[in-house]
This record gives C-alpha cells, structure tokens and sequence, in this order.
C-alpha cells in the first residue's frame, strides 16, 4: 500500500468513525427535552423570546415579521418546535429548522440558506429554489429532469445522452451521470453541495452526480447562479447549487412510476421507498431507489434513422440508490447530524463501425458501471447566542467503463479502465451576533478547514499512462452581514439597507494561493421594492486531467499541419496535461430589482443583470491543428526551425514518443514543434439577464399559481492572444441565446393540474460555410394530480400524477454529420425524447 493510500485509509477510518458515534445519538440523549411553560398571552416576539431563552434554541424571528402580532396564552409540556407552532397559529407564519435554529418565515416564503454562511442573513445575489413538491407535480421524475429544464443551465458538460460529435470543451458523457452547468461555463465551474457540504467528484471532470440522490429525500434545490468562490472555494464560478434534504419525516411512503416516449425507447421504471421516525430531540430518515431506463436508438427518430443507424441517441441507464440522514440533540447544546449516500449505475450504449450501421457487421459497445457513496457527520454546539459547528465528509466515486470493438466474432476489449475519485474535507466553523446596529445585529461568521481530493486514472491496455495523484488545500474564510436601517426605524427613502462581504484563503500547496473577496449590497426605498447587487472573485483550480494526462509527442508530416515545406519535412505535435498550469480566475457581479407590489397580493418580479469576466481559462489552444502551420494566430505556440538539441528535449519532456510518418525519425527534418498541451490562455466573458415573475391568486375555490423563468446570455471566447474573438452563445454545442420556461398550476384540495411552456433557442452551425442557422425547440409539458383521503386502508392517501411532456412532439432540428456515428443534432441542446407519457403512484401509510 502506498503513503497516499494508507493517508486515505486512516482518514476513511477516523471519519466512519465519527459517523457511528453520530448514529447512536439517540442513546446518548440526556434528560427530558420538553419544558412546562405557563406564559400568559402576549406580544409574539416577546413569546418567542421566552421560547428561545428556556429551552436554550436559537430563534431567528425578524423583527419586520412579528411586529404587531400577538402570542396566545401557553401552558403545558412542550419541546421547542412545539411550543413555537403553537405561538404561530393562525399567524401566517411557520417555522423551519436551519441548522439547528429555528427560523420563523411566512407560509408561502421558503427560506435561504445558499448564498451565505449566517443564518438567517439575506443574500444579495439572485436565488433560484424549485422545491420537490413543483417538481412532483410537473411530473418530473428526479433532479437531472428538473435541471434540464431550468433555462439557467446547460445541457452540455456531464450528462447522459451528449453525442459522440460534441467538442470535449462543450460536453462529453462518460458514466451517465447527470451534473449542472450554470450559464455554459462548464460541469467543473458549477459547485453542487447536498445539504451544504462538498461531495466527491465524479468521473474525469471536477462534477457532482446530482441523480445519484434518491428523489423522496429531496426537499429543494437551491441555485445562486453567481461567483460564490469567497464563501464555497474552487468551482463556483458560474454558481452554487445546493441540494437541500428532508429535516424530517415521519411514517412510511412507496412511490412506482412508468413512462415511455411515443417514437419508441426509453421506457422507465422509477421504484422509490421513504422511512423516517421523529422524537422530541431528534430524527432519523431513510431513502431507496431503483430507476431503469431503456435506449433510444436511431432507428427509432426518422430524423436519425437513414443519417445514422445504428447509433444510440440515450443511452441505456440503471440504478439503485440509498440515502440515510439523522440528527440528535444530545441535552439541550449539542446537536449530531449525518447524511449518508450510496449510488450504483450501470450505462450502456453503442454506435457502428461502418458506414452502413449495420451493427451486426461492426459495433463498439460502451458499458460503465458507478459506484459512489459519501459519509458527512457533524457537530454542532449552541454557544448562547453564537453556534460553533464541526463537520467532515469522506466519499468516492468509481467509474469502471469498458470498450468493446466487435468485428463479426472477433472481439477486441480497451478495459476494465477507471475514473476513480475520493474526497476528504474538515471544517470548523462558527457564527453568531457581533454588535447591534440601527437595523439588528450585525452578524459574523468564520470558518476555515481542510480537504483533500484524489483521482486514479486506470487503463487496462496502458498501464504506463495510469494517473494517482491527489490534491490538498486549506481554506479560512471570513463573512460579515450589516443591517444599517431596518423596516422598523421607518425611515423615508431607505426601508432597509443592508451591507455584507466575505473574504476566503484557500492554499494549493501544489499550485497557487488564491484570495477571492464578495461584497453586496440590499437597499429598498420602500417595502415593495429592492434593490441588490454583488462584486466578487472566483477561481477554478485544474482538473487532475488537465496537469496529469500523460503528455505525448507526435511526429507527421508537417504538412498534415498546414505545412508548405518540402517533401520529408516533419513536424512535432505536443499535447497532454500540464503541471505547469495555474487556477482559472473570474471576475464578477450581478444586479437586480425585486418587486413585490402590495396593490398585487401574491405577486413578484425579479429582474436581474450579471456579467463573468473569466481569465487564464485552460484551453488546449489550437482549435484546427491542420491549420497550425499556416494560420497567423497560432504563431505564439509554434517553435520553428527548431535545433537538433530543442527537438531532443521536447521530445524527453513527455512521456510517450509516436512517429506517424511511416519512414525513420530523423530530429534534423523537424522543421516545427507545435505545443498544443494545457494551457493557462484563454479568456471569455458573460453577459446576460434573468427573469424571474410568480403570481398566486385564488381562482374557481382554488389557488392559481403563474411562474415564468426566462434568460438571454452572451459569451465570447479568446483563446491565445493572437487569435480573435468568437461568440460562444448561440452557436452549435453551446448555450443558446434564449431560454424560458412558463408555467400554471391550479390545485384545489386533492386535484391539481399543472402547464408549462419551455422554449429553448435557435443556434448557428459554422463548422462549414455557409453557415446553417438550428431551429430550436418549443416543447408543453401537462399534468394531472390527485390525491386521495389519508386513512381508508390500501386506498386511502394515494397520489396520483400523469403526465405528459413534449405533448406537441416537437424534434431537434438536424445538423450536418461528417462521421457515421455522429449524432445528427446538437445533443447539449435538444433531446430526442419526444413526446413521453408517464404515470406515477405513491402511497403514504
């Protein structure tokens, strides 16, 4: 065993260990947790106030909340969040635990707690929440469903169904995984967290596999879809995705769901299972499941059918997955909590090796099998009016693909090969109330830690390209939040004015030391109507790929790289990773007007305006090595009429050597020596605007809801200096400039009915000349809810959701194919599910 895999084992150790310690919590619980009150009726935050003192929680009531509102009289044995909901009756207002306090918000105001590391602090940069139950009743089937229709992200990137034909750069599907990619920037620029914490990479790029999380367990997803490197670290660039758990769940819920696309393929099976327990001081929650997917192949679309048969557009999926999550109040300070995940899924597609598809004659069968788990315990102590907070994760996610190339009998394996990754983090962090300003406390939190990350690259066939290398840093960071004037000081011109701004250190040993500020700014003239805005840093360190993929030269005839020499004349290719290479950095801000007029009851409008300015991007710089010797631009990376001696040395820095001249390599004919290795060039800017609009109304004895989320984004890339700038939105393999999604959903009591209208852009293809101009794609999705009694037997609470997506069938518009197993349409775009009918069936016993 070698050093760095005995270091894992013994944090693997330690950390399991402290995971079981979490897990028998319960046994550890000392002295009744429910207290007698016999508090006459008052005003509500004074009730609130006792609350909090005598069973030593933390409420977080603001005062703009409670103002005005009375408290009944409460006599009796309550626990904490008892004794709060009984206070809150009739109020409009609930209570939620965050992090162990209990935050108090209106019934229809979810509350956030992405974007910021204090509780209960607002957030200056635009949040995007979709709950399950939305999901749930738009008939989506998990979390990879309702990310693909968020107009914010992109299709490209890691996930299931990316074509062979998609550029690296823009997207690539290698385990069937499914991860976000906010405005384009890539699957590694996005940072996705489960219930605030980090969680292992998967596959060869720095994503998270978001459908690796059982569906019942979700309560909602969070999106700040801003730079979040000062509070988070590397990867949030374009944004921070959280993935928020049930708190709690009591009883015992099964969930079966069937569907199938109308064309033909992928049919699914979805299989789920919910069990949870709560007690006075505590709660334990499990999740399974099971989910099955069938392909879609060319055959199948007439679009793909005679262009490329044989090739498989979605690929076979399969899962199972497991989630268990607790916490334990151990007296009435110490809180123990742990999230616990295990995912397994096997993938499989193929595509032709000839020209006719005909895959009895020729086929490569690509076939993976992930396996992935996490162990995130946690301690957190209530110190008056401060928290302190330890918490830890360790996880792995393997990815063992195998390549098969059939010809007729003959079978020739590449394989079993690994992507194979682990994550290790610690942090120590604390919070709470620092001094009293015009407009509430101003508040502090800080916080600093360890993680270490780990890949292993594994080829069957090339054992002397293998990769094992691991990654350390440290961090601290700092986050203070100002509320100089608050609704209650009733100030004209100035209904709240808050200030806040964070400051994070993060070291890479191996790499650099990185220092990325935020600051923020909320003002409201008047309630109704807020102003935001934000300014920060980001950065994404390298992928292990990008510094450790086995460099290589490669010897041709220089005019296979646009060459004019004479005939013998080679040239040398460089590519591969680079050790060299340093974080990719980005410069930020957003802007946006709020607007929740009271003349409008139940309505709100959120414009919002954000721009990335993203520099010393990795790139692989020449885009057209045929072109490498003749185009001007690429001038910078080609040593020409190098010496004997320099093309020797070239040559002893990389690990592999081909000669692809079929005659002797002789170093005198070296006529060039073209690096196209990583490297630290590239520059691109985004630009863009969001809008977000809701409206809730009763209508017909029931409630209405309108939701509409629309976005247009502008991105442009420079990858060397030399050469010009090129639009990035709006062209083949990229975002388009246009997304949105509209939707109704009327409910009253067990029936609801939910439309939405999703459109995705047009995108230009100038891969040849002339260009073609890709129609995008409109697509309405309905469905239809309803629920029956709780109680009853086997036919009480059952609930009933049909739905029916892509009901117009609408297709990809197809783009010219040069290879037989191109996929005849942008796939980081467009999909070719067509129209999809599903019915699904729960049961809570």
């Amino acid at each position: 065993m070698t050093q760095k895999k005995r270091q894992r084992t013994a944090v693997r150790q330690g950390l399991i260990a402290l995971w079981l310690l979490a897990g028998s919590a319960p046994a550890l619980a000392q002295g009744p947790y429910a207290q007698t009150y016999d508090m006459p009726a008052r005003a509500l935050g004074a009730a609130l106030g006792e609350i909090g003192t005598r069973s030593g929680t933390e409420i977080i009531a603001p005062a703009a909340l409670v103002e005005g509102l009375a408290a009944p009289a409460l006599r009796g044995a309550y626990a904490p969040d008892a004794a709060v909901r009984a206070l809150l009756a009739g109020t409009g207002l609930v209570a939620e635990r965050v992090n162990g306090a209990l935050v108090i918000r209106r019934v229809d105001e979810p509350i956030v707690v992405t974007g910021t590391r204090i509780r209960g602090a607002p957030i200056a940069s635009p949040v995007i929440a979709v709950s399950a139950d939305q999901m749930r009743a738009a008939g989506q089937a998990g979390l990879a469903d309702a990310m693909r229709a968020l107009p914010q992200n992109f299709g490209g990137g890691q996930n299931p169904g990316i074509g062979n034909n998609v550029p690296e750069a823009s997207g690539v599907d290698i385990g069937g995984g499914a991860s976000l990619n906010l405005r384009g920037l890539g699957s590694d620029a996005t940072l996705t967290l489960l219930n605030g914490h980090r969680l292992s990479y998967s596959s060869a790029l720095q994503s998270v596999d978001i459908s690796a999380i059982p569906f019942d367990a979700v309560d909602r997803i969070e999106i700040v879809a801003d730079g979040a490197s000062a509070l988070y670290g590397s990867d949030a660039v374009a944004g921070v995705a959280n993935i928020i758990l049930r708190s709690d769940f009591d009883g015992l819920r099964t969930r079966a769901r069937w569907g199938a696309s109308t064309d033909g393929g992928n049919g699914q099976q979805q299989y789920g299972l919910l069990a949870g327990r709560t007690w006075d001081s505590g709660g334990l929650m499990g999740a399974y499941e099971f989910s099955r997917i069938s392909p879609i192949v060319a055959r199948q679309r007439g679009y793909a059918a005679d262009v490329t048969p044989g090739v498989t557009l979605f690929p076979f999926l399969k899962h199972h997955n497991g989630l268990v999550s607790g916490h334990q109040t151990i007296g009435d300070k110490v809180t123990l909590a742990f999230d616990a995940l295990y995912n397994k899924r096997w993938k499989a597609s193929i595509f032709p090796l000839n020209t006719a598809g005909d895959l009895d004659v020729s086929r490569a069968e690509n076939r993976t099998r992930s396996t992935s788990f996490a162990i995130a315990p946690a301690l957190k102590v209530d110190l008056g009016s401060w928290r302190a907070g330890l918490s830890t994760m360790y996880g792995e996610d393997r990815v063992h693909f195998t390549i098969a190339n059939i010809l007729g009998d003959s079978v020739l394996l590449n394989g079993p090969n690994c992507y194979c990754n682990s994550a290790t983090s610690i942090e120590l962090a604390a919070d709470g109330p620092l001094f009293s300003l015009p407009g509430g406390s101003a508040r502090l939190a800080v916080g600093g830690g360890y993680r270490q990350n780990a890949f292993e690259l594994r080829r069957a066939l090339a054992p002397q390209l293998d990769i094992d290398e691991t990654r350390d840093s440290n961090f601290a960071y700092a986050e203070l939040n100002l509320p100089f004037v608050g609704p209650a000081m009733a100030i004209p011109g100035v209904h709240r004015l808050n200030l806040s701004g964070a400051l994070r250190y993060e070291h890479y040993p191996d790499i650099d030391t990185v220092v990325t500020p935020k600051l923020g700014l909320i003002y409201a003239p008047f309630a109704g109507v807020t102003l935001k805005g934000s300014w920060g840093r980001s950065f994404r360190a390298p992928t292990f790929l990008q510094l450790y993929q086995s460099p290589s030269a490669t010897l041709v005839p220089a005019t296979r790289l646009g060459g004019t020499a004479t005939s013998g004349a080679t040239a040398l290719l460089l590519i591969g990773g680079n050790t060299a290479l340093a974080p990719e950095r980005a410069r930020t801000w957003s802007a946006s007007v709020v607007l929740e007029p009271a003349s409008i009851a139940g309505a709100r409008l959120e414009l919002g305006w954000f721009e990335t300015r993203y520099r010393n991007r990795i790139v692989t710089p020449i885009v057209t090595t045929a072109q490498a010797l003749s185009d001007p631009a690429y001038a910078d990376l080609v040593s020409r009429d190098p010496d004997v001696g320099a093309v020797n040395a070239a040559i002893a820095s990389v690990d592999s050597f081909f000669n692809s001249t079929g005659g002797d390599f002789d170093p005198a004919s070296v006529t060039a020596i073209v690096n196209n290795r990583y490297v630290n060039a590239g520059h691109q800017t985004i630009r863009g605007f969001d809008a977000l609009a809701s409206y809730e109304t009763p209508m017909a004895g029931g409630v209405l809801s309108l939701s509409l989320n629309a976005t247009w984004l502008e991105s442009t890339q420079r990858r060397t200096a030399l050469q010009p700038e090129v639009a990035l939105a709006g062209r083949l393999f990229n975002p388009p400039h246009w997304r949105a999604r509209a939707g109704a959903n009327w409910s009253k009591g067990p029936l609801g009915l939910n439309a939405h209208l999703n459109y995705t852009g047009g995108v230009t293809d100038v891969r040849q000349m002339p260009a073609d101009d890709v129609e995008g794609m409109t697509t309405l999705d309905l469905a239809l809810r309803f629920e029956t009694p709780r109680g009853g037997g086997l036919l009480g609470g059952l609930e009933f959701v049909l739905a029916a997506e892509n009901v117009l069938n609408a297709r990809p518009d197809p783009i010219r194919t040069t290879l037989y197993y191109d996929t005849p349409y942008d796939s980081t775009n467009y999909t070719p599910i067509g129209r999809f009918i599903s019915l699904g069936v729960s049961k809570t016993w």
